[in-house]
């Protein structure tokens, strides 16, 4: 088996003759940091010692070992290495979260429902599954900016026509329509690309204090 063919931890039984030889170049170099002598087998036809290696390309390179050195070689997964699992659409598991938005402030409550959505709170978060669970969000009048965002923050439509730019303020908008306030701060946290609106889908908000989920039986998240 050649040296660019051993990509992982393996063990590779190499002949005594060439460790012995290169073992004063292993003893004075980082070498010997990556190459760990588990244990020697010796048989009357030929002495193998096992050697443990991380880089096989880096310790065949400064070792002077070549492919053709190699007698024997048996393939073993170290045990201090892990696979990472990714979650996919049959594993992801999703839960039902509900959120009093009295008192709250937009961009803080935001960020943290952008990261439930996401599914960043569970550890089996993967980039590229939506891996997040489904919250309500209630008493959507009643949140708070902070400074004067109230006055000062504006919010712009544009229908792509001309004189079609519409402009109104965060104070007249929470009045008329408090859900879109909501709906757009975690919006424009959430990526942008299809999955970004597949997760943006799990999210529910309301002005009052009702909803119409109480048979999924969502969880109080408080922050």
């Amino acid at each position: 088996m050649a040296w660019k063919m051993l990509k992982r931890p393996e063990i590779a039984y190499v002949s005594q003759v060439i460790i012995e030889r290169r073992a004063k170049f292993l003893l004075k170099t980082s070498v010997l940091q990556r190459c760990v002598v588990k244990r020697a087998v010796k048989t009357p036809e030929k002495p193998f010692i096992a050697v443990t290696f991380a880089l096989p390309n880096f310790l065949g390179r400064h070792a002077g070992l070549a492919a053709g050195e190699i007698s024997k070689c048996n393939i073993k997964m170290s045990k201090l290495h892990f696979t990472t699992k990714h979650a996919n659409a049959a594993t992801v598991q999703r839960n039902w979260y509900v959120v009093d938005g009295t008192n709250q402030t937009v961009g803080r409550v935001c960020s943290r429902i952008a990261s439930v959505l996401r599914g960043k709170n569970k550890a089996s978060y993967t980039p590229h599954v939506d891996t997040g669970d489904y919250v309500i969000f209630i008493n959507a009048d009643k949140v708070v900016f902070s400074g004067n965002k109230f006055e000062d923050k504006t919010y712009i439509n544009y229908s792509g026509y001309p004189g079609g730019k519409k402009e109104e303020a965060a104070k007249d908008l929470i009045k008329r329509r408090p859900e879109v306030i909501i709906e757009r701060a975690v919006k424009g946290m959430l990526p942008k690309n299809r999955l970004g609106r597949k997760m943006v889908k799990k999210l529910f908000v309301y002005a009052g204090d009702q909803h119409p989920h109480t048979a999924q039986q969502p969880k109080e998240l408080k922050f």
